[in-house]
């Protein structure tokens, strides 16, 4: 049975397919690799990987660049798994739509686990440790892009300065439920969940990633957030107009807008 979190999850992705893919794809860190590449690095010398809450399968794609690797891939959302299906070499990857707490794989299937913008929106956290645990030979590593907010004076402090108001008035039905288990967004609180389950002590990195591009680029990088999922098409459109017209006096000479994220990069190895 899943819960509240879960069936609005599997709802906004039914109606955004491939969402993240289209907001982060394109963002680059200081080193010019995506917070994708980032994840497939992560894991070079792993041969059984499970992309957990893989989406539309961009990062399935990019670890079967490797050959010979065995991949599989989670996720809530059957409309996600099957755009995963289209995609070159995923193919041959097992897809199984499940949740994170109740794993569909044997014992010691993995070598390797990633997890991209996916693991801090679970609930049951202990529960997803476990079973990660679980599916994870010893020595397995486990690695996490976590969202970690706005890099600072750019356009996504500006998109997140103008919707706030929005979301902290909108009624009750068109908010979203709580999303996930805070204490996996800090070092601390991954080390209290995935400690007791059998990880050694998380690796703990802040990454920029400069998502700048012209404006349509960047309102298909910051309006793909979940909090305008509920909200009245009237309201976001509004928020789109102010956005694009006091983010414009911010362009670059060629017309970019200047935009920004941070994320995590949390890497964990199965102790045993």
């Amino acid at each position: 049975m899943t819960t509240a979190p879960e069936d609005f999850l599997r709802t906004f992705h039914a109606a955004h397919p491939a969402v993240t893919a289209r907001s982060m794809a394109r963002g680059r860190s200081a080193d010019g690799r995506s917070s994708y590449e980032i994840l497939r690095d992560a894991v070079t010398g792993c041969r059984r990987v499970l992309d957990l809450g893989c989406g539309d399968g961009l990062l399935l794609e990019l670890l079967a660049a490797d050959p010979g690797r065995e991949l599989a891939g989670l996720d809530l959302s059957a409309e996600e798994l099957a755009l995963a299906r289209r995609r070159p070499g995923v193919a041959a990857a097992e897809l199984r739509t499940g949740r994170a707490q109740q794993l569909p794989f044997a014992d010691g299937r993995f070598d390797g686990c990633v997890a991209h913008m996916a693991l801090m929106l679970m609930d049951e956290a202990e529960r997803v440790a476990a079973e990660l645990a679980r599916v994870l030979e010893p020595g397995g590593t486990l690695a996490a892009v976590i969202g970690g907010g706005a890099a600072g004076g750019e356009a996504y402090e500006l998109f997140l300065r103008l919707a706030r108001p929005l979301f902290d008035a909108a009624p009750d039905a068109r908010r979203i439920p709580p999303l996930g288990d805070r204490r996996l967004r800090t070092r601390q609180g991954f080390d209290e969940v995935f400690g007791p389950a059998g990880f050694g002590p998380v690796r703990w990195e802040s990454v920029r990633i400069d998502l700048a591009g012209p404006p349509e680029r960047v309102w298909r990088t910051v309006g793909g957030i979940y909090d305008l999922g509920p909200l009245d098409a009237a309201v976001i459109a509004g928020l789109r107009a102010r956005f694009e017209a006091e983010s414009a006096a911010s362009a670059l000479p060629d017309g970019r807008i200047p935009c920004a994220m941070t994320v995590r990069v949390a890497t964990a190895r199965r102790l045993g």
